[in-house]
């Protein structure tokens, strides 16, 4: 009797199990359908505690497509699916086997699968977080639904920075909407198309702490949550009532939803954005949104001169049927129709904005309305502009146009034109009226009256002042280029100041704090007793004036604590001057090489630290990666207690996230440039990498990593066999090469700033040393992140050890240094002469040498301070 019984269970275990639902865990070979399955959701898995189940599930009333989803079982909302994108029919199959999970139709078409895996699959466990699982043998994991969401996170999963939620096209199909939400290090975001449209730091709730870097997002009892330093650290926090169990959702509606579960009840704790309107596609292509006060629905219609493209459709088309709307050339429905049709615009109606408008900046500044549109007419991707009267700003709308907002505000003066295209040649338009679309004789005599009224009110408006000009300036040549920016302004920018304000501020520029290549900055009080530095840009040609419009465009909306702040600006006639936050301690290098009482090793730790901060939001905090390209301690400035802040930051180029890009006007000062300036490599982020870890160095040892030799930075000839190295020869000496020879035989102590006396350890010199070495590596790839750099320096992680190999660069110009040096003060050989002489096998170090001492002179050749 017990041979049959245990005859039957063996082969029960090897047929697919019908009918009733399983606790925690499935193993290989086993097999699942909808209709394997009496419970109507076709679970076949739940978790022990109850909360969540495994099923072949179709939420929509249809029945039609089914996908492997997580459930969470007492509201049925579906957490997580794997086949979204490939649903099946309810006779398609689920198996388990010892490669994975994979899904076919009942015919054994294929429709997903995991990926392969190290080893085989022992179990499939669903935990009682709602995780699906494949473990092997020894209980480890294998894959894990939580490292690869779709729509939602729950509580105990964390959505990490790389990772992204997707929306759903709608709540009955699960295949991958329009909708993203991805996470930066300093920040989430829902985008669309790429182009951002919401960011949580927006929400008056949320409390933000930009001090660290975001690394993951997740959802809790007690509110929305994105940590930094492995979990210790809130970076962004929106606080919620509690609640036993809720999830954060990517709505198919475009909103980050959180909600919670009481029983059968549902509750929305949190939307973002508020305002529905603020979604792009909300009503469809070049779909109007207004916002409705007493319902959470927005309501949508076509602009004049548009209807919808069809009864089934929320797209919007214009009402002539001759006209039609262009498709971008990076659409796959894309056709060339430039030799067939004209293309004109068409104006939508007053107070209308585009979400793009406040997250992207303009493709021009101070650009008259006709230009905007040049610029998109000869750009195939550009589908229509938004133009800003007040500050001559054009933004284009390319690939594809989302919904249009409207706005009730009276200080919107956007223009929004949609390009179109027409049959008609070009030729047509010197025939009759009567052959005209209805539309251009409509549009024609308007747009020619006001036309003619704004070139009126233009001209009297610029009498006066060329009357002026013209008996003041007589003589001098005119810059129309200077002119164009007297009326410019950036909307967000806290205050533009007029120059006579400035010049009683500073007491007509009584007291200069500094000076740089671009002109001087003055100290300053304002009306309030608000000390700020001013800095005056004199010398103003073209590329000053573009560098110019950059700068207050990009530091006007960049907020860190370890960023000095831009409080203001002016731009009138040819004067240009930017209004900084006044930093009472001046300059890193006045305190670390002037004769002041000596930083204490605590202050160089929190100065280090507030540097690679700032650097580390730059570079991946910010919505565009920002390469400063001029790092060194004149541009890291200090408040009180020696908080770091770093400076003009705002004439750096900018790099999209994705790929660095050739900077082909060489910025930046001798002694911190790093190889790949002189060699026509990419500049990256890793280049001011390369700067920072030069001045880390002379932050430990208090003094230029170029200068003269101190009795306490000496090296016995003896203790290295080597005559030949910087480190022993007489006058100057180059600091990061003794630092190398010191960390080679570990004797740190003796790199510590002499003025320490003794009062820091070897520990603490030796990881700024290795920290700083890593950052000087020759191969850019090989430098660590800032955000490492941080890590190190806060002792979260530990310091990589340096690559010798990779120092090469560091050994060469070292050696050579002190005798090029020497010889030039003698009036001998020069740096562009050294190169010459040198004789060295390591090829990429010889090159780099030969362009470093042929075109870096001992002055600076960076931009404005």
């Amino acid at each position: 009797m017990d041979f049959i019984l245990f005859f039957l269970i063996l082969s029960l275990s090897s047929i697919p199990v019908f009918g009733f639902t399983l606790t925690e865990f499935v193993y290989p070979n086993f097999t699942a359908s909808n209709l394997h399955f009496i419970d109507s959701t076709g679970s076949f898995l739940v978790s022990n505690n109850g909360t969540f189940k495994a099923a072949i599930f179709n939420p929509g009333s249809e029945q039609v497509n089914f996908y492997l989803c997580v459930i969470h079982a007492e509201s049925n909302t579906i957490i997580w699916s794997a086949n979204g994108d490939a649903p099946v029919s309810n006779s398609g199959i689920m198996r388990l086997t010892k490669n994975g999970i994979d899904i076919t139709e009942k015919d054994g078409s294929f429709k997903w699968s995991t990926p392969p895996l190290k080893s085989e699959v022992y179990a499939l466990q669903l935990t009682a977080a709602g995780n699906l699982i494949l473990r092997d043998q020894f209980n480890g994991t294998l894959w894990q639904s939580f490292d690869h969401p779709t729509d939602t996170i729950v509580i105990g999963q964390k959505l990490r920075v790389g990772m992204m939620l997707s929306s759903a096209i709608s709540g009955d199909a699960l295949s991958k909407g329009h909708y993203r939400l991805s996470l930066t290090a300093s920040d989430t975001m829902l985008q669309w198309q790429n182009l951002t449209y919401w960011k949580l730091s927006m929400e008056t709730q949320a409390y933000t702490n930009s001090n660290y870097a975001v690394e993951y997002m997740s959802v809790n009892q007690t509110g929305l949550y994105l940590f930094g330093q492995r979990g210790s650290a809130v970076v962004i926090m929106v606080n919620l009532l509690q609640s036993t169990f809720r999830i954060a959702k990517l709505d198919d509606s475009g909103q980050l939803i959180v909600i919670s579960f009481v029983g059968s009840d549902i509750k929305r704790d949190f939307v973002g954005p508020v305002d529905a309107c603020r979604v792009p596609y909300v009503c469809g292509g070049l779909g109007v949104c207004t916002s409705d006060v007493l319902s959470d629905n927005p309501k949508c219609s076509c602009p004049a001169n548009f209807n919808l493209r069809s009864h089934n459709s929320s797209s919007c088309v214009p009402s002539d049927s001759s006209y039609s709307l262009p498709v971008s050339c990076n659409s796959t429905n894309y056709s060339n129709l430039s030799n067939s049709s004209s293309m004109s615009y068409i104006r939508l109606g007053f107070g209308m904005d585009y979400f793009t408008t406040g997250f992207t900046k303009p493709f021009r500044y101070g650009v008259n309305l006709s230009v905007c549109q040049n610029l998109c007419s000869v750009d195939c991707s550009c589908l229509g502009i938004f133009y800003a009267n007040s500050s001559g700003s054009c933004y284009k709308l390319e690939d594809e146009i989302g919904s249009i907002m409207l706005r009730t505000s009276t200080n919107n003066d956007l223009l929004g034109f949609v390009k179109i295209l027409s049959g008609v040649s070009n030729d047509s338009f010197d025939q009759e009226t009567a052959d005209f679309p209805l539309v251009a004789i409509v549009i024609l005599p308007f747009t020619g009256i006001f036309l003619l009224m704004a070139l009126a009110f233009i001209l009297w408006r610029s009498k006066p002042q060329r009357m002026g000009k013209i008996k003041s300036k007589k003589n001098q040549p005119s810059s129309p280029s200077s002119e164009d920016l007297d009326d410019f302004s950036i909307p967000g920018l806290p205050v533009r100041f007029e120059y006579k304000q400035l010049e009683a501020a500073t007491d007509n520029f009584k007291t200069q704090i500094g000076t740089g290549g671009f002109g001087a900055v003055y100290k300053g009080v304002l009306p309030d007793n608000s000390l700020v530095a001013v800095k005056k840009i004199i010398n103003l040609g073209i590329q000053g004036q573009r560098d110019f419009c950059t700068e207050i465009a990009i530091i006007g909306n960049i907020h860190h604590i370890n960023l000095v702040k831009l409080k203001g600006f002016c731009a009138q006639e040819r004067q240009r001057l930017l209004v900084y936050e006044y930093m009472n301690r001046g300059s890193l290098d006045r305190t670390l090489f002037g004769n002041v009482p000596v930083l204490e090793w605590q202050e160089r730790v929190e100065i280090a630290l507030g540097s690679a901060r700032g650097l580390a939001y730059l570079h991946s905090g910010c919505e565009q990666k920002i390469v400063h390209c001029d790092v060194k301690p004149e541009n890291i400035l200090l408040h009180d207690n020696f908080q770091a802040k770093i400076s003009d930051f705002g004439l750096s180029k900018l790099l999209n996230r994705e790929q660095s890009s050739l900077i082909t006007t060489m910025r930046g000062t001798r002694g911190y440039l790093a190889p790949e300036w002189l060699t026509s490599s990419a500049i990256s982020d890793k280049t001011d990498v390369y700067s920072f870890g030069m001045v880390l160095l002379e932050i430990v040892s208090g003094r230029k990593n170029c200068s003269a030799r101190t009795q306490s930075h000496s090296l016995d000839d003896t203790a290295t066999g080597d005559h030949s190295s910087s480190s022993s020869a007489r006058g100057l000496v180059y600091f990061p090469l003794f630092a190398l020879e010191m960390h080679e035989q570990g004797r740190y102590l003796e790199l510590a700033d002499p003025k320490l006396e003794g009062r820091v350890s070897g520990g603490d010199i030796e990881k700024f040393v290795r920290v700083a070495l890593c950052c000087v590596h020759e191969e850019p790839s090989l430098r660590p992140a800032m955000v490492s750099v941080v890590s190190m320096l806060e002792g979260e992680i530990p310091p990589t050890e340096p690559r010798m190999e990779s120092l090469n660069f560091v050994r060469f110009y070292g050696r050579h240094f002190s005798e090029a040096s020497t010889m030039e003060e003698a009036g001998g050989q020069t740096d562009a002469m050294l190169y010459v002489q040198a004789n060295t096998s390591h090829t990429t170090s010889r090159s780099i040498s030969n362009a470093y001492f042929s075109y870096i002179s001992s002055q600076q050749i960076s931009g404005p301070r």
